[in-house]
């Protein structure tokens, strides 16, 4: 039973993790800078009109939010904060892990190594026989299977790691089944396995929903497994998330002349492993840094962060419109910024903060900043 003091502090934590113009980076920013995320919910309304915001600030309100906490909770559903010793210890490693988690089914299998496995919704019959196998003898080597409830490869690796421990991360809320034939399957995996997402109870998953679930995949595992995908597949944009964050990645390579083969031979020719059974991933993950990964290992980097903000620093209307005028739609780095506007990192850190916090830029990895247009 969480106690009163911390049910508040998780429901201040959900109000700031979904206020408006608030993502992961700048929750944890907002965080280190206030100490708290009653004080950081405190000082948002002040932030964003000294950025320009030009609309009442929005944040969910307390009850609203506390109805939800009620709810999950007569779901049999947990919530997990990024301070929580339950938090998976490799999500919370990079830069924009989710501030709160909703996980319903046996949360023992957050402690254990966990290996994504994505591809294609419209899978071959053959390809849906190898996830599946695949995802059963990972799961006899000990492994967690991670994947994301769709069509196709996901529903096929969730079928074969049912057994030895599976997880499906959703892209809409924990109480929402997508695709609605995998009904059967999600209430399996709620018994037997692990359902997880960030997003609120009720959430019907659209486009920009799914972005956010592969960043979670990727987090999560030590590395990812690609089987069958097309170009523009989403198994392509969690495989590019795995390797921006340090993960291995696989493919199993397919039959040039079919589409759903483009994908992971182009992964191969970007660096991925070459992968043909459960061994050649096995061995790969007991030897780090074996499988190349297809871009270098990006970091949010120490010098934009806003935790050594000074407390008396007076708002700058001037620096704050040479700032936005050296601002474009391509990302600047900030360190740039701070050279070509002639202000101090301090400055530049309050600055930003409250740009972002109004809508007015964007942060991109490589301590970039773009304008929004």
């Amino acid at each position: 039973m969480t106690s009163g003091a911390d049910r508040d502090g998780l429901i201040a934590r959900l109000q700031l993790a979904r206020a408006e113009n608030v993502g992961p980076r700048t929750y944890q920013a907002l965080i280190r800078r206030f100490g708290s995320p009653t004080a950081a919910l405190e000082a948002l309304p002040e932030l964003t009109r000294r950025g320009g915001h030009k609309r009442a600030f929005k944040a969910p309100d307390r009850e609203s939010v506390a109805a939800e906490v009620e709810a999950l909770a007569k779901l049999g559903a947990t919530l997990i904060a990024t301070d929580d010793p339950a938090y998976p210890d490799l999500l919370n490693q990079i830069y924009d892990s989710p501030p709160v988690l909703t996980a319903l089914g046996n949360k023992e299998l957050l402690s254990r190594p966990m290996v994504g496995m994505v591809g294609a919704r419209n899978a071959s019959a053959s390809g849906r026989r190898f996830a599946e196998t695949m995802a059963r003898e990972l799961g006899e080597a000990g492994y967690v299977v991670v994947s994301g409830l769709a069509r196709g490869i996901d529903t096929a690796s969730h079928h074969g790691s049912l057994a030895t421990g599976t997880m499906a991360v959703l892209a809409g809320g924990i109480d929402n089944i997508y695709p609605p034939e995998n009904a059967s399957l999600y209430q399996a995996i709620a018994e037997q396995g692990l359902l997880l997402c960030d997003q609120p109870l009720g959430l019907t998953p659209r486009s920009g929903h799914f972005p956010r679930r592969n960043r979670i995949v990727a987090g999560l595992t030590l590395g990812v497994v690609v089987v069958e995908a097309t170009e523009r597949s989403d198994a392509l944009i969690t495989a590019r998330l795995a390797a921006e964050k340090g993960r291995d990645v696989f493919a199993v390579p397919g039959n040039p002349g079919d589409p759903r083969a483009r994908g992971p031979n182009r992964l191969i020719k970007d660096g991925a492993a070459l992968v043909e059974s459960t061994e050649d991933v096995v061995s790969l993950l007991r030897e780090p840094g074996c499988a190349i990964p297809i871009q270098p290992r990006e970091h949010e980097p120490e010098s934009f962060d806003f935790g050594t903000i000074p407390d008396d620093l007076p708002p700058d209307q001037d620096a704050q419109e040479r700032v936005l005028s050296a601002l474009g739609a391509t990302p600047v780095e900030v360190d740039e910024l701070v050279r070509r506007c002639q202000v101090t990192p301090s400055e530049a850190q309050v600055l930003l903060l409250e740009l972002e916090l109004a809508g007015r830029i964007e942060r991109h990895p490589g301590n970039r900043i773009s304008l929004i247009s």
